[in-house]
């Protein structure tokens, strides 16, 4: 009974310790369509994007309308999708995914330096822009990037859609209205809901983000158009990637 009473105590004393292996990081894998009235732009994206281990190509397309029904069937996280296509367009395309699929994020990759589509593409509600000469490792990252939830535009791209912005309103901007922009200076948390809207999140996500209601955030948005002078979300998209300002959060 005695050795017995011992061995118990020693069990008690000494416990097993756990071991614990950590475990890799699994990164989320991105589903994407590649749509291009060109097979062989679509083999050379397939070929480069499957060398990555969190992408999986889950359709193809090669015109406007065969876009609408891949997506549909393969609710895609990502859609690359060139601006010329047959059958229909690319602005086209994205204009009906912007009634029928708001989940999908739509990066337009085109060899077009039509500055007027870039705009149109915006308002229409695409997530990034990326030009065909564009170097592999950036069309990587811009996928990423659009994907975790942020708009993508390249420095030239940029400088090209914030000129074509200003455009209309620019008339007699020579007295000085450049300085009028930012009336009076944002708030630590205004800045922070303006880095938030230029990587393409929505009021709702806000809120939930920032722990404040929905309407809080609406209320916050109404200063920040006023201060800066800005029209739409877009606009105060565009605005804040010019200004750096989507780099705060």
């Amino acid at each position: 009974m005695l050795n017995e009473i011992l061995a118990t105590a020693s069990v008690a004393e000494n416990p097993v310790e756990e071991i614990i292996v950590p475990q890799p990081e699994v990164k989320p894998r991105i589903k994407i369509v590649i749509a291009d009235d060109h097979p062989i732009v679509r083999d050379g994206l397939r070929r480069l994007l499957s060398l990555e281990s969190d992408v999986d190509i889950v359709g193809e397309a090669g015109d406007g309308r065969q876009v609408l029904e891949v997506v549909q069937a393969k609710d895609p996280d990502v859609l690359l999708l060139d601006l010329r296509m047959p059958n229909l367009d690319g602005l086209g395309a994205l204009q009906t995914l912007q009634q029928t699929n708001r989940r999908t994020r739509v990066i337009i990759l085109t060899a077009s330096e039509d500055k007027n589509e870039f705009v149109q593409a915006m308002k229409l509600g695409c997530s990034g822009i990326v030009l065909k000469q564009t170097a592999p490792d950036l069309i990587i990252k811009s996928i990423r990037k659009v994907f975790s939830g942020e708009i993508w535009l390249d420095s030239h791209t940029t400088a090209a859609v914030m000129r074509q912005f200003a455009a209309p309103g620019e008339g007699g901007s020579s007295n000085g209205s450049g300085k009028q922009r930012e009336r009076s200076p944002l708030s630590t948390r205004e800045r922070e809901i303006v880095a938030l809207v230029a990587q393409g999140y929505k009021n709702k996500e806000m809120a939930e983000k920032m722990f404040i209601s929905e309407q809080t955030v609406k209320n916050h948005l109404h200063n920040i158009f006023d201060k800066l002078g800005v029209s739409d979300r877009l606009e105060l998209a565009l605005y804040a990637i010019h200004k750096g300002l989507h780099l705060n959060t």
